[in-house]
């Protein structure tokens, strides 16, 4: 009896398959009708095949390649940018003391005392001569140049004293600071009108 059963679905099978395969074949017929012109990767013979996964293979790894050497070159060029200006903060939190010493030196030099004067001397060069060994350099920029904006801060403008002062710095109220190239402290000036 079992056999019969499985007689039966066996043929059932069977006949169900080859319909399929017919029907099959026809949908290929027509499809192959209608694209004539292009060959498919069936008509592709081994060899073709995987020279073209090869090559796509190779333009992906070229790609690849070069993304990751510009991924390389952005951060290394980021992580220089970073230790440039890694100490910019602590600089500019030195600023004010190093603008409290110049104040200092030019009170103690109007007094007389010659050994205070060359102790505070000392400790505002070894002060200045640190901060410059860490890159930052003075904005150089004195009375009589002319004002541009990009490099200095104007805080008021007064009547020019003489006719060659007008629309130049007549004072430089606040020295201006730059570590690299980048400003991080802008001069304050006076300018004549």
């Amino acid at each position: 009896m079992f056999k019969k059963i499985f007689k039966n679905m066996s043929q059932e099978n069977s006949e169900n398959v080859e319909k399929d395969l017919t029907q099959d074949n026809i949908v290929n017929d027509n499809e192959d009708t209608v694209n004539e012109g292009i060959p498919s990767a069936e008509g592709l013979t081994e060899e073709e095949k995987l020279r073209e996964e090869l090559a796509k293979e190779k333009d992906k790894f070229l790609r690849l390649f070069a993304e990751f050497e510009n991924y390389k070159k952005r951060t290394s060029k980021e992580r220089v940018e970073l230790f440039r200006t890694a100490n910019q903060e602590v600089l500019q939190a030195l600023l004010p003391v190093l603008d409290d010493f110049d104040r200092a030196l030019v009170q103690i030099s109007k007094s007389e005392d010659e050994i205070l004067l060359k102790g505070v001397e000392l400790i505002h060069n070894k002060l200045k001569d640190t901060l410059v060994s860490k890159g930052l350099e003075q904005v150089d920029i004195k009375a009589g140049d002319d004002f541009n904006a990009d490099f200095a801060e104007a805080i008021t403008q007064i009547p020019a004293p003489s006719e060659d002062l007008k629309g130049k710095v007549v004072d430089v109220v606040e020295k201006g600071y730059k570590l690299g190239d980048k400003i991080i402290r802008f001069p304050k000036v006076v300018i004549g009108s």
